[in-house]
């Protein structure tokens, strides 16, 4: 089968209209023109000059390539299409001579999507499920609230020590994780973001304001012990009211990211939605 592929531009938001993806109120068409501007760019795989694919990628911190928006018509389905566009996307965003790392993130339930990433050469690198709650006063158990630091240097010595010196994986944003580098951590967005350590200064939880369509408490702690930490649960409880009389109007949620064994630690009454977890794939360039 005969195909070409084409940079998308906003002029092409018709031809993406007239595509059958299957996809009820998908949000691509409604934000299709921010997705083909600034650090976005979209792809499209005609065959006869009808857009069977589409496949994207958005440029992080100056050096990440996360891949997604992957589209197909399902006129074109089972052709491979969707794999051929993955790869070329992988191509032209590893040409990019500021790259580090290419990868893209999807949930393990959709295994359509896992095959194509494995097919096109990504590794899998992080499991982690987005939980989300409206309301996590079932765990809050009575202890003091943790108290916040703002001092730049204790900021990058917690960022150092957790990340910088391990390679673990940074939630940069509500469903978008990357391998940590010092990238991810200017100082201008960590003094947008608050750090509060407990009482033993062995612990410390970050929140930042995400908004994905919804507002979110973006709420980051890389341990499991969530239910031995005393005042941990109050202190994203505050942080949260916080967040929620900033933003009257908005529709506003916690997010954690959570491997399997700090979901095994949450009691029965735990208030998050856990969905299928979100399975990182990517590849590091020279």
């Amino acid at each position: 089968m005969e195909y070409t592929i084409r940079l998308l531009t906003e002029e092409d938001s018709p031809v993406f209209d007239a595509m059958d993806t299957g996809i009820e109120e998908d949000y691509v068409k409604r934000i299709f023109s921010r997705l083909v501007s600034g650090d976005n760019r979209l792809y499209g795989l005609f065959v006869e000059n009808h857009l069977a694919s589409v496949c994207g990628y958005t440029v992080f911190a100056g050096h990440y390539a996360m891949i997604g928006r992957v589209r197909s018509d399902v006129r074109y389905r089972g052709k491979d299409l969707a794999t051929k566009l993955s790869r070329y996307i992988v191509e032209e965003a590893s040409k990019l001579p500021a790259i580090r790392w290419v990868g893209a993130n999807t949930q393990e339930e959709n295994k359509a999507a896992r095959r194509v990433l494995e097919k096109i050469g990504l590794h899998q690198q992080a499991r982690l499920y987005g939980a989300t709650a409206a309301d996590v006063s079932p765990l809050i158990a009575g202890g003091d609230a943790w108290q916040e630091i703002h001092e730049m240097q204790r900021k990058q010595k917690w960022v150092n020590e957790l990340y910088i010196k391990t390679g673990a994986v940074f939630p940069y944003e509500c469903y978008y994780l990357f391998p940590a580098s010092w990238d991810l951590f200017q100082e201008d967005e960590l003094a947008n973001w608050s750090f509060f350590e407990n009482a033993t200064n062995d612990r410390v939880l970050i929140t930042k304001k995400d908004v994905k369509g919804r507002t979110y408490l973006h709420t980051i702690y890389p341990w499991q012990d969530l239910m031995e930490q005393p005042g941990l649960w109050e202190t994203i409880d505050r942080a949260f009211q916080k967040l929620k009389t900033e933003e009257p109007d908005a529709e506003t949620y916690i997010w954690m990211d959570l491997d399997e064994e700090a979901v095994r630690t949450l009691p029965d009454n735990q208030p998050f939605i856990l969905p299928s977890p979100w399975t990182l794939y990517g590849i590091h360039q020279a």
